[in-house]
């Protein structure tokens, strides 16, 4: 039967990151169509959907009453997320990733902010109902505003070329046609990483089990690596196509996403309470980790393969570690 698990764990590989180069190719498209900044695309609407399976794993592990595999799950990702699968982005791509260092800053310092809140609420062990609601309050409003300080940005451009070529600009019918191949791109990326990363929770759950692994190990390193997959296809399938924007972009979002929204859902349908050296680890070196990722871009606004291997060698530190304190 483990080699069963096996198979289906190698062939959703195969079949993620195929559907990775869809996704990126579409939001790509979206955002030239729309006039979008490719940046803010990633940390909306890539990192929206590259972090459904961690929502579906830990919402259901919530429901389960496994909120330690939830916890796990979603501070485990963000580690993975920016010691894997940015950190291959970056080790790949052809040339150094350019950052947008404008917006940069505004959400990598809403990213520490909130990743610090979320480490102050849960130092007691728990994270509530109240803190759960907290969590999507204060999503909404980031989303908010970064959307509107889109909205202002193509406002600005559009000013400055007006009366230059009206010609040029696509009027709406012309753009609802550009974009139909786009979102079908999109939607057929979202459903296949969806999909697969089912198959890969399920499958690293099974040999996870066979292998007699904790929950706790489940939910910090498999689960969240499985659950990050995602973020690990399109993040290597972008930097491969040269829209290592849309990489960094997507990190940045499924982090915050994870703890705002899979932390924030998970509590309200379950609180969490999780042991509290678990916490005093795993908060402290996601912190770690995001600080690190985030001095780096902002240093010359590019990351590079340096950068990218020490990123790396950050997680196999946290992996070296947690199994040598939880194991």
């Amino acid at each position: 039967m483990i080699y069963i698990y096996f198979a289906v764990l190698i062939g959703s590989f195969a079949i993620l990151f195929k559907s990775a180069s869809f996704f990126v190719e579409g939001a790509s498209s979206i955002a030239r169509v729309l006039n979008i900044s490719k940046m803010v695309v990633g940390i909306v609407f890539v990192g929206m959907a590259t972090t459904a399976p961690e929502f579906g794993a830990s919402v259901i592990a919530a429901i389960l009453g496994h909120p330690e595999i939830a916890l796990g799950n979603a501070i485990g990702s963000v580690i993975c997320d920016d010691g894997v699968a940015l950190a291959l982005a970056a080790i790949v791509a052809p040339t150094a990733i350019l950052i947008n260092c404008r917006i940069l800053k505004t959400a990598g310092l809403f990213l520490i902010s909130i990743d610090i809140l979320a480490y102050i609420l849960a130092r007691n062990g728990t994270i509530g109902r109240m803190e759960g609601i907290l969590f999507l309050i204060i999503l909404c409003f980031y989303f908010i505003f970064v959307l509107r300080k889109q909205r202002y940005s193509v406002r600005k451009d559009d000013k400055e070329r007006d009366g230059l070529s009206e010609k040029e600009e696509n009027p709406p019918a012309s753009k609802l046609a550009l974009l139909k191949k786009p979102i079908f791109l999109f939607a057929v990326g979202i459903i296949g990483v969806t999909l697969t990363c089912r198959a890969v929770i399920w499958a690293s759950l099974n040999i996870a089990e066979y292998f007699s692994i904790s929950k706790a190990i489940i939910g910090l390193t498999i689960i969240a690596i499985g659950t990050s997959l995602p973020e690990i296809s399109t993040c290597v399938t972008a930097a491969l196509k040269g829209e290592g924007e849309i990489a960094v972009g997507n990190i940045i979002g499924a982090d915050i996403l994870n703890v705002l929204w899979i932390i924030g859902v998970s509590s309200i349908v379950n609180p969490i309470k999780v042991e509290l050296n678990i916490i005093n680890f795993a908060f402290p070196f996601m912190i770690l980790i995001v600080i690190t990722m985030l001095v780096a871009m902002r240093i010359g606004c590019r990351i590079g393969k340096i950068k990218g291997f020490i990123l790396f060698g950050l997680y196999i530190l946290y992996l070296f570690l947690t199994f040598k304190f939880f194991v």
